[in-house]
């Protein structure tokens, strides 16, 4: 089940006031737990958005690299002269 930022936040809310309300807390899952889940979740979120600037940092780089080779090398394509 994938879950949209407003229910995470509607999650991080109800599971606060649980935490508030100590061990006299209802039923289900304990607070600690879903408050372990949901920072989880955020330090996830940090992660994917660093390996995505990565990713288009990188494919910049390959972009350049790219365009660098092709001004380098000769216009003309020989088979002869690549061996």
């Amino acid at each position: 089940m994938i879950l949209s930022s407003s229910q995470l936040r509607a999650l991080k809310e109800r599971n606060d006031e649980e935490l508030r309300k100590g061990k006299h807390g209802k039923y289900g899952y304990p607070a600690h737990t879903i408050q372990d889940l949901l920072q989880t979740i955020e330090a996830m979120k940090k992660e994917k958005k660093k390996w995505k600037q990565l990713a288009q940092e990188r494919g910049k780089v390959l972009h350049d690299v790219l365009t660098l080779t092709l001004k380098a090398a000769p216009a003309t394509s020989d088979p002869d002269d690549e061996l």
